[in-house]
């Protein structure tokens, strides 16, 4: 009978570093903080930007995509500045990528 041969197993990855977050999540994160900082309810700040409270639910939460166009007027909605959320978004970005080696996937 002939030899197994098992498949190379990948590399494992350490326990303490986790994948930084998506833009999506960082931007959902910080127009969730936002919002609740300045207590307000989803139903307001979706009114004021023209969006389903659904829809600003989902994007809040990292599940969906927001067009620029929706991150501009959810900020606007806000008082935030389209360059003023995507600075809180790349420091939250920064602050969270992982340290040591990354291995790009082949």
């Amino acid at each position: 009978m002939g030899d197994v041969i098992r498949f190379p197993q990948p590399a494992a990855r350490p326990a303490e570093i986790e994948p930084a977050p998506l833009w999506r999540e960082a931007v959902g994160h910080e127009l969730r903080e936002e919002r609740l900082g300045q207590d307000r309810t989803l139903a307001d700040v979706a009114g004021d930007a023209g969006v389903s409270t659904q829809y600003l639910s989902e994007v809040e939460r990292g599940r969906k995509e927001p067009s620029s166009e929706v991150i501009e007027a959810v900020g606007g909605a806000l008082g935030l500045g389209l360059v003023d959320l995507t600075a809180r978004v790349t420091r939250r970005l920064v602050a969270a990528r992982p340290r040591g080696p990354v291995a790009l996937a082949a």
